[in-house]
C-alpha cells in the first residue's frame, strides 16, 4: 500500500513533497528543471558546476574569467528559476572541491537561493559565507557517519549552528562521483545501517532531529516508500529527472538515458581522483582502458582544487567531457548516471 508523502521542513522552508531534485552538471540541472520541480512541490536544484562554460564572459586565455562567468551565470539561472517558480524552494548545489566555492556560496545566498547543498568535500566553513542570510538552509552531502560528526561538531563549535538537513549518499547506487568504493558491497555500509547510525548520533549526542535525505538509486514511488520506511525524511532523485521535458540538457542526451539499461552502467575514473558512475559509450570505454588517448585532456578552466588532468596530465578535463555530452555529443562525452536506470515513458515525457 502506497504511503502518504508528507511535507518536508528544511530549516525555515517547507516543501509539499519530500523530494529533492538531484544536481546534475554540466548543463542538466539548470533554471528550467529547478523551477519546474519547485513548482511541483519539491526542491528544485541548480547545479553550479560549469554554468559559465559557454558564457560570453568566459575567455579561455583570460586568467580567472571562468570564475566570474560562472558567478554571473549562477545569478542568471537563479533569476530565471525564480521567474518560473516565484514561491517554490530553489536550491543551489556547490562543490566544495571547486576553487570558487566560497564565492558561489555567497552569491547563491545573496541572490535568493532558499537552500545551499554541498558535495565533493566537507563544507566546514560554509556558515561563514552565508552568515548575512540566516534564512538560507545549509545542507551538506555526506556518505558516512564520520563526515556528519565532523561537520556537526565543527559548525556547532565555530558557528553555533547545525546543518538544516543532510543529504545521505547511498554509495552503492548514487550517480556521478561516489566515495567508499572499496566498501561498496559491504553490508556494514548499507543505507539502512547508515540511516540508523546517523539518527542515533543526532538524537543521542546532539539531541536534535535533522532531516535525513537519501540519494542514490531512487527511481519511482516504490523506491521512495522503501527509503522513507527505513527512517529517512526525504529522497533526492537525479537520473529520473534528466529525461524530463523540463530538463536543461539536449534531447540526444535525454534519449541516450531513455534507451539505457542496467548493463550500460560502468565505473569510470575521474580527474577528481574518485570513481564515477556513467553510461557506457565510446568516451567511457576509452577512459576505462587508457585515458591518455582521450582528446579532452587540456584543462580549460582551472576549476578544481585538485585535478589529475591539470596537475599530472592524466585522465581528462571533467568540464569538457560533461559539457560535450549534455550538448548532444553522446558518444564522445561523459554521461553521468545513477545505478538505477528504470524509466517509464509517456507521451508527455518521463514521469515518476
Amino acid at each position: 500500500m502506497t504511503s502518504i508523502l508528507h511535507p518536508l521542513r528544511i530549516g525555515k522552508h517547507i516543501v509539499r513533497y519530500p523530494i529533492v531534485q538531484g544536481a546534475m552538471a554540466v548543463g542538466v540541472s539548470g533554471a528550467k528543471l529547478a523551477g519546474a520541480v519547485a513548482n511541483a512541490g519539491g526542491v528544485g536544484v541548480i547545479a553550479s558546476l560549469g554554468l559559465g562554460l559557454h558564457s560570453p564572459n568566459f575567455h579561455q586565455r583570460k586568467r580567472g574569467s571562468f570564475f566570474e562567468a560562472n558567478r554571473l551565470a549562477l545569478i542568471d539561472e537563479l533569476t530565471k528559476a525564480r521567474t518560473i517558480s516565484p514561491d517554490g524552494a530553489i536550491a543551489v548545489n556547490i562543490l566544495v572541491a571547486t576553487k570558487n566555492y566560497p564565492v558561489l556560496a555567497q552569491t547563491a545566498a545573496a541572490q535568493g537561493a532558499n537552500l545551499i547543498i554541498t558535495g565533493a568535500g566537507l563544507p566546514l566553513t560554509l556558515p561563514q559565507y552565508t552568515a548575512d542570510y540566516p534564512d538560507v538552509a545549509l545542507v551538506p552531502s555526506i556518505s558516512n557517519l564520520l563526515s556528519a560528526q565532523l561537520i556537526c561538531q565543527t559548525w556547532q563549535r565555530e558557528y553555533n549552528r547545525l546543518p538544516d538537513a543532510l543529504i545521505v549518499e547511498n554509495c552503492q547506487l548514487v550517480g556521478g562521483h561516489f566515495t567508499q568504493c572499496e566498501h561498496v558491497n559491504s553490508p556494514g555500509f548499507s543505507i539502512e545501517s547508515l540511516i540508523f547510525q546517523l539518527r542515533e548520533y543526532l538524537k543521542q549526542q546532539l539531541g536534535v532531529m535533522i532531516p535525513l535525505i537519501v540519494t542514490g538509486g531512487i527511481s519511482d514511488r516504490t523506491d521512495i516508500d522503501r527509503i522513507l520506511a527505513i527512517g529517512a525524511d526525504g529522497v533526492q532523485i537525479g537520473t529520473r529527472f534528466m529525461t524530463t521535458e523540463e530538463g536543461d540538457a539536449e534531447q540526444r542526451y535525454k534519449d541516450y538515458h531513455l534507451q539505457a539499461c542496467a548493463e550500460d552502467i560502468v565505473t569510470v575514473p575521474s580527474p577528481v581522483g574518485k570513481p564515477s558512475r556513467a553510461l557506457r559509450n565510446s568516451f567511457a570505454e576509452q577512459a576505462m582502458i587508457d585515458s591518455s588517448t582521450i582528446l579532452e585532456r587540456r584543462c580549460i578552466a582551472n576549476c578544481l582544487e585538485t585535478c589529475l588532468c591539470r596537475d599530472t596530465g592524466k585522465t581528462y578535463c571533467l568540464l569538457q567531457a560533461l559539457a560535450k555530452a549534455t550538448r548532444g555529443d553522446v558518444e564522445h562525452g561523459l554521461i553521468f548516471s545513477g545505478a538505477n536506470v528504470r524509466y517509464t515513458e509517456s507521451p508527455h515525457g518521463n514521469t515518476l
